[in-house]
């Protein structure tokens, strides 16, 4: 059965060495983030170093994953001093779970503060693309999406929560992938919060 990849990139104010406050809070929620992700219905996994530590983005080992890499517009430094960026590949069972896992909780509030870390470079900041059963994809992978969608908009090959596809290739309607019923800030939330983080 087909699985959800997603790609997240953003740039960071201050570079992930920073040792300001606000730099320090940004790692904390983001580890208590992928600490509640791992545990979220629907999550598959996501790429981690097999070595390398706090910014040694650009000379881990990823494994499976590939080698690291990054959007072409991407002009902050690529070594552990000077890295300023944040960013995820991760599997999903389908749009429902990332979608709930990525617009309620602790990543709910993150996304509300996300311009106290990261800079508005007009860039998009997530692309999903579906990958056939056992199939990892790569960072590479993540890179050229996000390229895609950003140059062609929205299509099966690349595309977000606000303009969705299902495997086969058919667009997928907002209330299929939006809140559920009962869900808290309902439509107007979902409307909201991928309005914004859709935005080039």
């Amino acid at each position: 059965m087909p699985q959800l990849a997603l790609y997240t990139f953003g740039v960071l104010k201050s570079p992930l060495s920073d040792a300001a406050p606000l730099t320090r809070e940004f790692y904390d929620i983001g580890e208590a983030v992928y600490r509640k992700f791992s545990q979220h219905p629907g999550f598959v996994a996501r790429a981690e170093a097999v070595n390398g530590g706090r910014g040694e983005l650009f000379g881990a080992d990823w494994g499976a994953w590939g080698e690291f890499a990054v959007p072409a517009w991407y002009e902050k430094g690529r070594t552990a001093e000077t890295t300023a960026l944040a960013t995820t590949l991760s599997l999903w069972t389908g749009l429902r779970p990332a979608f709930d896992a990525v617009y309620t909780g602790l990543h709910r509030g993150a996304l509300n503060r996300r311009y106290d870390w990261f800079e508005r470079t007009g860039n998009p900041n997530y692309v999903f693309w579906w990958v056939s059963d056992g199939v990892i994809p790569t960072w590479q992978d993540g890179v050229s999406r996000l390229r895609h969608l950003q140059d062609h908009g929205a299509a099966p090959h690349a595309f977000t929560f606000h303009d969705p596809f299902t495997p086969d290739g058919t667009p997928v309607r907002g209330k299929e992938v939006g809140p559920r019923t009962g869900f808290t800030g309902g439509k107007a939330l979902f409307r909201e919060m991928t309005t914004e983080a859709d935005r080039p």
